[in-house]
């Protein structure tokens, strides 16, 4: 399952509820149209096949490709090269 780190969590919730945000808004997830990608948006409410995880009052929505590509992935944040705040994934440990 993906997992959030807390400054991810923080992001969601920022992105989330920002003024004319309806509540139970959420992060969605989803492949691209030719799944090579996967897009990120804020959304109302989870699509009809989205799984939904929430984490500690972030919620995140994800069409099944997306949940199969991140399921052993870490969302945390960070600054891309431009300097602007971004989401960034890690591999989870697998160490036992």
């Amino acid at each position: 399952m993906l997992m959030l780190t807390p400054t991810a969590i923080e992001a969601v919730r920022t992105l989330t509820s920002a003024e004319g945000t309806p509540e139970g808004s959420g992060l969605r997830i989803f492949a691209t149209e030719n799944a090579e990608a996967i897009a990120l948006a804020v959304a109302e409410a989870p699509a009809e096949q989205d799984k939904v995880l929430d984490a500690d009052g972030s919620r995140i929505f994800m069409d099944e490709q997306a949940a199969a590509f991140l399921d052993d992935k870490i969302l945390d944040t960070g600054l891309d090269p431009e300097g602007q705040g971004a989401f960034v994934l890690a591999q989870q440990d697998q160490t036992p």
